[in-house]
C-alpha cells in the first residue's frame, strides 16, 4: 500500500492506487493525493455535475470540472453553486 502525504488533508494516509486523471494533473493528484480526498472529490464532483447540470460530454464542462479539481486539492478550493445549500444532518 502507497502512502503519501496528502496534500488536502495534510497527513500521511493511504495513496491512490493508479493515476485517476492522466496529464500533469492526474499526476500531481497521483502523488499528493490520498484515497480518502479522493473520494471527498468524487462526492464534491457530483455535487458539480447535479447543481450545475454538466454534461460530460460537453468539452467545457470537462474543462471546468479539471479547474474544479485543481482548486479542491491545490487551490483555493471549488466552487459551490450559486443557490446551493447542503442537506440538513440527520440525528
Amino acid at each position: 500500500m502507497r502512502v503519501v502525504m496528502c496534500v488536502k488533508m495534510g497527513k500521511e494516509l493511504p495513496g491512490l492506487a493508479r493515476d485517476p486523471l492522466g496529464g500533469e494533473l492526474g499526476k500531481r493528484i497521483f502523488e499528493q493525493v490520498s484515497q480518502e480526498a479522493w473520494n471527498l472529490w468524487l462526492e464534491h464532483q457530483k455535487m458539480l455535475l447535479n447543481e450545475f447540470r454538466l454534461n460530460l460530454a460537453d468539452k467545457k464542462a470537462r474543462t471546468f470540472l479539471t479547474e474544479q479539481a485543481e482548486k479542491f486539492f491545490f487551490g483555493e478550493g471549488a466552487q459551490l453553486p450559486p443557490d446551493f445549500r447542503p442537506a440538513p444532518r440527520k440525528g
